[in-house]
């Protein structure tokens, strides 16, 4: 079994009270290019905005244990799809989203968000992702009719939608780097008539960003925000993510 790894030097002990914890559940690799700037960006959290993370990755295959990411103040479900094992991932998905932790998924962790989601919480049992389960009749999550490898694209966000504040406007400029995406118009109803937000999308209407009204943060977005910029400035979804995961720990600590 693959030990939790963490993801940068920083030591819990240089700092006056426990760091936030938070999960990056994923198959790491060093040829992700979204892999290689989470130390990046978990160092810029760090130095540009005060939020200290102890963060830890935890495989796929790992994260089917029970208590996985219980614990933790955040899960971010990474992108390096076909994941080991997507029960893994779902049961990652699943625990952030019922538990309240907050949680970010990029790329693949988008996909896997709503496959969650159409599996557990509206009773899909047969919803599936074609990279996976190539032979499923009318998947949730279809090969994309254009590759998005390498494209970069403007997306609509709703108004009023936790992605609008997070991006603070209504419109953005992202990367991807997938070639799957959501293509039942059917089963994404279902999901939204159950409670899923899909707060944005892109110049053709598809949707590209999922949120959880209710839940203390819960964003999804097939871009990939790891990827803006050159790595010294945290994206907002991450910047987000790191404040949900200090406000929770903050939290944890007065309570015990």
């Amino acid at each position: 079994m693959n030990t939790k790894s963490p993801a940068t030097s920083q030591s819990p002990t240089a700092f006056a009270t426990p760091p936030a914890r938070l999960a990056l559940v994923g198959d790491r690799s060093p040829n992700v290019a979204s892999h290689t700037r989470v130390p990046l960006l978990l160092d810029a959290l760090a130095a540009r905005d005060g939020l200290v993370l102890d963060a830890y990755w935890i495989p796929t295959e790992d994260a089917v244990e029970p208590d996985a990411v219980r614990g933790f103040d955040a899960v971010w479900m990474l992108p390096g799809s076909p994941y080991r094992s997507e029960a893994g991932a779902l049961a990652a998905i699943r625990t952030a989203r019922e538990e309240g932790i907050p949680f970010l998924g990029t790329c693949g962790g988008f996909q896997h968000a709503l496959l969650e989601y159409a599996r557990h919480a509206c009773g899909l049992a047969h919803a599936a992702h074609a990279e996976n389960d190539p032979g499923a009749e009318d998947p949730l999550i279809a090969p994309l009719a254009c590759s998005l490898v390498g494209h970069e694209g403007a997306v609509t966000l709703a108004p009023g939608s936790l992605a609008e504040a997070v991006l603070g406007a209504g419109r953005t400029v992202e990367r991807y780097h997938c070639a799957y995406g959501p293509s039942d118009v059917r089963l994404l109803d279902v999901l939204r008539a159950r409670g899923l937000r899909f707060s944005g999308t892109d110049e053709e209407g598809q949707v590209r960003v999922a949120e959880l009204p209710g839940h203390p943060f819960f964003l999804a977005a097939l871009f990939q925000p790891e990827l803006s910029g050159d790595g010294t400035r945290a994206h907002p979804m991450v910047r987000a993510l790191g404040r949900a995961a200090v406000a929770r720990a903050a939290e944890r600590v007065g309570a015990a």
